[in-house]
């Protein structure tokens, strides 16, 4: 609530919410922090940052707080105990993500996203609430999965999706299709034992018959109209991706960065592990900027699979 030249009215609700049991505290000139609990206590944490906290302790401890620079800080409540399917660490991981995205996007004036993969719309719509205005290209093969991507992107006049599968080779593949929340599961490649072990929604997948295309026979359209094309690929096809990538042939130079998922546990048969997976981007260019862990093994903690975020440095040149 802003106190900035407090009209009468204003002040004297300020003067009566203690009365009915609110707390108001003051945070700086012409801000304050209203509360119903006597227990809640606000501090600064940086010059325009302030913590508020409840004052209530569970049986792990209050509020953790980091500050690793002036610019940002961490909140966790403090000594939590292992959480094998650490959701908490992918919220905080794709959070991190989307800014490192939009910052790589603006060094390298990425102007078209080629989101393949692209599932519900996920992706696309994630890419939007961060801040990125312009074009998006999205694949997807699986009709019922692309009925949801043309939803999600009816609205966007610069958002296109086509219902295709890529790959190195122009055909059709039979796509092992998992239905319901974990749709994003499908994959061209069958599941591993251990990939149903730990993904029981891959027991029950279908095979469904899926057109597929190379990405350099399709990039002209994709890049067409703009001025200046600097595509950034994103790939996300379950153990598909360098596949994708080898369709693009000599045309990889043409982009300035890549996001793949890369693992190091198999979930499917045939999936490149982490290292090949490097040695076909970095071949072309590609280097590291980013590993963010995507899932884990509940038992150990193991990491599977890492979002790989990689840019060319001669783009800037």
């Amino acid at each position: 609530m802003r106190r900035t030249k407090t009209p009468t009215l204003r002040r004297r609700l300020l003067r009566l919410l203690p009365v009915l049991g609110v707390r108001v505290t003051d945070v700086s000139d012409g801000t304050v922090v209203l509360s119903r609990s006597s227990r809640t206590r606000v501090r600064p944490l940086m010059p325009g940052a302030f913590l508020v906290e409840s004052g209530r302790r569970g049986r792990h401890g209050g509020i953790e707080v980091v500050t690793p620079t002036e610019g940002a800080a961490l909140v966790t409540q403090a000594r939590r105990p292992w959480n094998p399917t650490m959701t908490a660490e992918r919220v905080i991981m794709q959070a991190l993500l989307n800014q490192v995205l939009l910052a790589h996007f603006d060094q390298y004036g990425v102007n078209c996203v080629i989101d393949v993969g692209a599932n519900r719309g996920q992706y696309g719509q994630r890419l939007r609430r961060a801040g990125y205005r312009g074009r998006i290209v999205s694949f997807e093969p699986v009709p019922e999965e692309f009925a949801r991507l043309q939803r999600a992107s009816a609205d966007d006049p610069e958002w296109s999706v086509q219902q295709l599968a890529l790959g190195s080779a122009d055909g059709t593949l039979q796509m092992h299709v998992t239905p319901g929340t974990l749709s994003t599961l499908s994959s061209p490649l069958p599941s591993t034992d251990f990939g149903r072990h730990r993904f029981a929604q891959l027991r029950a997948t279908h095979r469904q018959s899926v057109p597929v295309r190379r990405l350099d026979h399709l990039l002209d359209e994709a890049l067409a109209g703009l001025s200046g094309p600097r595509p950034f690929l994103k790939m996300d096809t379950q153990g598909f991706d360098v596949e994708v990538f080898r369709g693009l042939g000599d045309r990889t130079w043409e982009f300035v960065g890549l996001q793949s998922e890369v693992a190091l546990m198999q979930l499917y048969e045939g999936m490149p592990r982490l290292p090949e997976a490097l040695a076909v981007y970095e071949s072309a260019g590609f280097e590291i900027s980013g590993m963010y862990p995507v899932n884990r093994e509940n038992r150990s903690g193991r990491v599977l699979e890492f979002d790989c975020l990689m840019v060319r440095a001669d783009a800037l040149d």
